[in-house]
């Protein structure tokens, strides 16, 4: 017993005997290489590899990108573009512009007939005849034997008749003016605008009117130049030509582009690169 109890109590018995007992020693330099060590994420106490997960998010990104592409694509061809020259869209803007011309026209007629003698309204007198006759013709001041016309429903008749007319007029007006000079000067458009008006008032007054309001009417009241000279009408033809063609670029047609097509246009531009000297 004192022996055993004297092996145990020996300091060299016990550090021979520490090399066979286990016990948990911490070795600084695992400490070391643990903490130098990146820290292990895990998913579902798997590892995971992030270079295979950024290749799968660019592969989603590009399937994204694709699938805009497509329906860009697809949208642009839905779209529509007039592929010729578009007449309905010219009509409706000589229609609009055409009531802008004949204001101009009439505005003319109301501030110049006073200096040559005549009633500011006397156009409107004389272009009731067409569809009132000789009826027209007597609404006048009968004490001062002024022409006039004394009742603001005709007066409103006879101007909205003047009106319409411009618009009628308008649409054929316009369509021939930008057939002829789509992308012209102002000088070219009021040149082209001169012919055409002094055509229009040739043909509508010595070409119809001239036999048209004998023949439903019983007179010539018009193209006869007793009350409308011919210089007269001929200027507020001219007028109304002009202001059209001078309102001629406010109603260019300019293609809609929808987000798509514009999109396209920025690429295929940016694909392009600069332009190279000599090239």
């Amino acid at each position: 017993m004192n022996v055993v109890a004297a092996r145990f109590w020996n300091p060299e018995a016990s550090h021979r005997s520490s090399n066979h007992w286990p016990c948990p020693v911490i070795q600084q330099n695992s400490i070391k290489k643990t903490a130098d060590e990146p820290s292990a994420v895990t998913d579902k106490g798997h590892p995971v590899d992030f270079s295979a997960k950024h290749a799968e998010f660019d592969l989603l990104k590009r399937k994204v990108e694709l699938l805009e592409r497509e329906l860009e694509d697809l949208a642009a061809e839905e779209s529509w573009q007039p592929t010729s020259y578009y007449w309905a869209y010219h009509a409706t803007s000589g229609f609009l512009l055409g009531v802008m011309g004949a204001a101009a026209a009439l505005l003319m007629n109301v501030a110049l007939a006073p200096i040559a003698g005549k009633h500011p309204l006397e156009l409107i007198r004389v272009y009731l005849t067409f569809p009132l006759g000789a009826d027209a013709l007597s609404l006048a001041d009968v004490a001062n034997h002024v022409p006039t016309v004394r009742d603001g429903m005709i007066l409103t008749f006879g101007c909205c008749l003047y009106l319409g007319t411009g618009m009628l007029i308008g649409m054929p007006f316009h369509v021939a003016l930008t057939r002829t000079v789509s992308d012209g000067t102002a000088r070219h458009r009021l040149l082209v605008a001169s012919v055409l008006s002094l055509l229009i008032w040739l043909i509508g007054f010595y070409g119809i009117l001239s036999w048209l309001q004998p023949l439903l009417f019983g007179g010539d009241w018009i193209t006869s130049g007793k009350y409308l000279p011919w210089w007269v009408a001929a200027a507020t033809h001219l007028v109304f030509g002009w202001t059209m063609a001078l309102l001629a670029p406010m109603a260019k047609f300019l293609p809609y582009h929808t987000p798509a097509e514009t999109n396209a246009e920025s690429r295929s531009s940016a694909n392009s690169g600069p332009i190279q000297p000599g090239s």
